[in-house]
């Protein structure tokens, strides 16, 4: 199951859509099934090679057409190489608690974003988020960990900062439930203990409700979103 819900979004055919901090692309292969151009940007290259090859698999998994090719930029969240008022959405998937200027990434999101576009930000939830940095100080001080541990109040004020004024709350909720006792579980045991029965379990449920959308496991961790979701995702449009 994505992190973002793609339809509060309100997408067209067409639309213009930036997967920030894209990583492994999942987002942007979405919004590309949806017809919509989709713009993979992250700053480290081997994520968008990555993203390049798993778009070709994924395009034959779910039938797209085989001419569709997405569009990957090298980049820096908080410079974007991108003109002003260019994409008609914006996805900023668990980015904003890797980098110190986060209102500096959210400025830029505004500027790309065309008005009347919308966007999505989410960042590790604070409960779960809590209970990681207690169990595991490898969990937050490896390179690339997280810096901050965001409450609500924080995202808020991040999307509400002096150039995003622009932005209008639409809502929010919380996601993937089941990543919580994973991440509890690997910061109790070790980040790098990936060998443990019940890592190794636990990782087997996380992907396969990942890769099966719909279906019971998906079931189950709606349920417990309200209570246990390790995401924050946040909503807005450009006024």
């Amino acid at each position: 199951m994505l992190t973002v819900r793609l339809e509060r979004l309100m997408l067209r055919q067409g639309s213009m859509v930036l997967d920030l901090g894209a990583g492994g692309g999942r987002h942007s292969y979405a919004a590309c099934a949806r017809g919509c151009n989709a713009v993979a940007v992250d700053l480290r290259r081997e994520d968008l090679i990555g993203a390049r090859r798993g778009f070709a698999e994924y395009k034959e998994m779910v039938g797209l057409d085989g001419s569709l090719e997405l569009d990957v930029v090298q980049g820096d969240a908080r410079s974007l190489p991108l003109g002003d008022c260019t994409f008609d959405a914006v996805i900023c998937s668990e980015v904003l608690e890797h980098i110190v200027e986060d209102t500096w990434v959210v400025d830029e999101i505004v500027r790309v974003l065309k008005p009347g576009g919308h966007v999505a930000l989410t960042v590790p939830r604070w409960g779960p988020e809590v209970v990681n940095w207690l169990l595991s100080r490898e969990y937050h001080s490896a390179d690339g960990g997280h810096i901050r541990i965001f409450t609500r109040r924080r995202v808020l004020a991040s999307m509400l900062g002096t150039k995003s004024s622009a932005v209008r709350l639409q809502g929010s909720h919380h996601a993937h439930a089941l990543h919580s006792p994973y991440w509890w579980v690997r910061s109790w045991m070790g980040i790098e203990n990936d060998q443990a029965w019940i890592v190794r379990a636990l990782t087997k449920v996380v992907v396969y409700e990942m890769m099966h959308p719909g279906g019971w496991w998906t079931k189950i961790e709606r349920v417990l979103n309200p209570l246990f979701g390790k995401s924050l995702v946040v909503y807005g449009v450009k006024v």
